[in-house]
């Protein structure tokens, strides 16, 4: 280490003065964690001292602080103004001679130590950089496939000056940092060949939700740029990390991106340029970029890093092409989600409109406002406060107009382009990767943005209707009976589960297969003999994945095993599929295997269905999931639940055919429960609870079928109720036999989250838990806790 050089294995987090946060950090990591797994480049880098030196010997100190002193950032042409005269100040200035030779001398190091045709990568390092408080991320410059020391010296330069880039003045002005505090060192790493292979960005929770248990990992082909831009649609992940600690196997979800470009080196061709994109082959785009083991490493890199440094973390990551390994390549802490309050703010749309766009939501509140279609940077001043800023993609020049947003939408970008980082820091909804959203939303449209839907993000025609609530998370009072939550969709899981609840007491199936695979079973058993035009349209839906009959089973897989890994160590109640015959038929191919029924809803369905040889080898494709969810992945807080048994016959039947597929009652701690939904299960209570660990309250079947109503018709509606005295009698009986049997009991009906008073007259009886609708989950459980008293 000299007076200006600092090499990173002589680094460490106590060095930010010294070398910027970013650079410390890389030291960090070789000097600790190393050994343990970790694997950084080597490199070294240019002390803050000798960043003051280059300004001091040339004159910049005080022409910079004169400037700067009293500009109005939001005066977007002042600021680009300002921005360019400093810029060009410092890259006109020359490096002071010992500086120079102290580089020159490391750099000769360095590649010598680096192999034949290395490059290098010269990346800031700020002082105010990679807080805990405010990332600053992508305020300065990077520099890719550098090569010789002239094109090193050069880029020295570039990255002094990208300290002020207008976008780095603005956030410091808005982060209240004084410019002449923050000091910068260029960082000199040896390049990993992921132009030959992948590369993207980790982080060690659920950057929407805050989740603590899972590493959100994004992948897509060539040098890392094209994520952090934002201008790839990458794959995701989600590794739990209990099941890496446990050597389990661990990937929650996988997420196909298009990754239709890539960022490779440029070739003496290209002039100057040092890099440049180029379309990805299609074979390519349609299979996942890293295997289920890269994946898995990449977690576990990832929670060492997280362990060390004890807090959420950023993290840049790359695959070498020519090597194969794995490399860390940056590392900062998380910002936005670690710092979460235990206020829950809850954001539904009420209203309706047309979808103009669709894509990836970032966040879960929603935004509305006037539409304004910005394509260049110098349109910037056509954005108002509580605009919606429509555009292609943003990049760190943005930032100073994108605090004025009531929302952000763009065609490209995935959760950790610059954009989805941006919208988060300030709050503020965002949609990406629409693909054509500039197309679709006209300029000076009044439109809605909702992200408050799931993984999907809208932007909808008009000012709709919304409800914005919030509530203390804080501690509940306790309750004589568990409350716990109906959820369907595996991308509201993270975010559910931070609320109050004491697990999941239907997840419904129906929401996987409908949503997330879309085809109907049979078709993916027979799909040899579909005709071709079919083949090819359910070939591309099941891209990335082994085989169709693995795509149905490793989707069923990753929705339970998300909703499982979510609520753990709470149970988590997952109901066989439901579908009525209308229902599996509206999936693709579903009309070449479904029968028509007049009335569905009391046809071939639940258990009745499961045990039919038309359906049993799907029912098996369930089972293959629900086993593999609990014994590979050692999930076992999922129990299974199983819909419509109509008679005691059924019932023998279908608990036979569970053990044949390996979930047989009792092993591995597993439970069976019944919806107890036909009056036949009410009447016959203690006789059906001989196959069943318990039963859960299915209300909404009950009723009707209790008081003859279709619950579908509108004519009938107002007849629709389950407080009437006849369904609340079935359901006593069903009480009070679970009761005397000491087996489980709960409901998991629309009616306790629609009646307040209904749900007080369960607790009366006595049920064990009610598992309701998330929106209701505070105030029920409020209402019950002054009942109880």
């Amino acid at each position: 280490m000299t007076h200006y050089i600092a090499w990173f294995d002589q680094l460490t987090m106590h060095d930010v003065a010294l070398v910027g946060g970013k650079n410390a950090s890389l030291g960090e990591m070789i000097s600790h964690l190393s050994q343990a797994g970790v694997n950084v480049p080597a490199g070294f880098a240019t002390t803050t001292e000798a960043y003051r030196e280059f300004l001091n010997v040339n004159g910049l100190t005080d022409r910079i602080n004169q400037l700067l002193n009293g500009l109005n950032v939001d005066d977007t042409q002042a600021l680009s103004a300002a921005g360019k005269a400093i810029r060009g100040w410092v890259l006109n200035a020359a490096l002071p001679d010992a500086l120079l030779q102290a580089v020159s001398q490391a750099y000769e190091k360095l590649a010598a130590n680096s192999g034949e045709n290395v490059s290098f990568a010269v990346r800031s390092s700020a002082t105010a950089e990679d807080l805990a408080d405010a990332s600053f991320a992508g305020q300065q410059e990077t520099l890719l496939n550098v090569h010789g020391l002239d094109q090193i010296i050069a880029a020295i330069k570039v990255v002094f000056a990208s300290l002020y880039n207008d976008r780095a003045i603005a956030y410091r002005v808005h982060q209240r940092f004084p410019h002449d505090k923050v000091y910068l060192s260029a960082g000199i790493q040896k390049m990993v060949r992921s132009d030959l292979g992948v590369s993207g960005v980790m982080f060690t929770l659920d950057t929407e939700s805050g989740f603590r248990e899972a590493v959100f990992i994004t992948a897509a082909y060539g040098l890392g740029e094209t994520i952090v831009q934002g201008i790839v649609n990458p794959d995701e992940f989600y590794v739990y990390k209990r099941g890496l600690a446990a050597g389990k196997p661990a990937i929650l979800s996988r997420r196909l991106g298009t990754k239709a470009i890539e960022m490779v080196y440029a070739d003496k061709k290209s002039g100057d340029a040092l890099t440049l994109t180029r379309d990805v082959e299609t074979a390519r785009r349609m299979r996942f970029s890293l295997s289920d083991e890269q994946v898995e490493a990449l977690a576990r890199q990832a929670v060492i890093i997280e362990q060390h440094y004890g807090r959420p973390m950023d993290i840049e990551w790359a695959l070498d092409g020519q090597d194969g390994q794995l490399y860390i390549v940056q590392a900062r802490p998380e910002t936005v989600e670690s710092r979460s309050s235990l206020v829950l703010e809850r954001f539904k749309l009420t209203g309706k409109g047309a979808v103009l766009a669709e894509g990836r939501a970032i966040g879960s509140k929603i935004g509305q406002g006037t539409a304004r279609l910005i394509t260049k940077i110098d349109q910037m001043h056509q954005i108002q406060p509580g605009d919606v800023l429509v555009t292609d993609m943003t990049d760190p020049d943005w930032e100073p107009i994108m605090k004025r947003a009531s929302a952000i939408v763009t065609n490209r970008g995935g959760r950790t382009c610059h954009a989805a980082i941006i919208a988060r820091e300030m709050g503020i909804p965002a949609v990406v990767g629409c693909g054509d959203a500039t197309v679709q939303i006209k300029e000076g449209a009044a439109v809605t943005v909702s992200c408050a839907e799931g993984d999907s993000g809208y932007v909808y025609d008009g000012l709709l209707a919304f409800e914005h609530t919030t509530a203390d998370a804080g501690k509940l009072p306790d309750l004589p009976l568990k409350i716990m939550m109906n959820v369907g969709n595996p991308s509201h899981a993270f975010s559910f589960s931070r609320m109050p609840n004491q697990g999941v007491g239907l997840a419904r199936l129906e929401f996987i297969i409908n949503n997330m695979i879309g085809i109907h079973p049979k078709a993916l058993l027979e799909f040899e003999q579909l005709p071709a035009d079919l083949k090819r349209e359910i070939a591309s839906r099941i891209a990335g994945y082994q085989n169709p009959i693995s795509f149905y089973v490793d989707k069923l897989t990753e929705g339970i095993a998300t909703l499982a890994a979510a609520f753990y160590p709470h149970a988590v109640i997952v109901r066989t599929s439901d579908f009525k015959s209308n229902e599996y038929a509206n999936l693709l191919a579903g009309d070449r295997y479904e029968p028509h029924e007049e009335n569905p809803m009391i046809g071939f369905r639940g258990a009745s269905r499961y045990l039919a040889p038309a359906f049993r080898d799907c029912f098996a494709l369930e089972c293959r999931a629900l086993r593999k969810v609990r014994d590979d992945m050692g999930l076992t807080n999922v129990e299974i639940m199983i819909p419509f048994c109509r008679t005691l016959e059924e019932a023998e039947q279908v608990i036979a055919l569970l053990a044949s597929h390996g979930l047989e009652r009792g092993k591995n701690g597993l439970r069976v429960i019944m919806m107890c939904e036909i009056p036949s299960n009410a009447l016959l209570a203690e006789e059906f609870l001989q196959y069943f660990d318990g039963f859960s309250i299915g209300s909404n079947d009950m009723t009707q079928l209790t008081l003859g109503v279709d619950r579908d018709s509108s004519l009938v509606a107002h007849v629709f109720d389950e407080r009437n005295p006849a369904v609340k009698k079935l359901l006593a009986m069903a009480i009070d036999a679970c009761r005397k049997q000491g087996k489980y009991i709960g409901i998991c009906g629309q009616g306790p989250s629609d009646y307040p008073d209904f749900a007080a007259w369960l607790y009366e009886q006595g049920i064990g838990s009610l598992s309701l609708n998330p929106d209701s989950v505070m105030q029920t459980w409020l209402d019950l806790a002054k009942l109880s008293k």
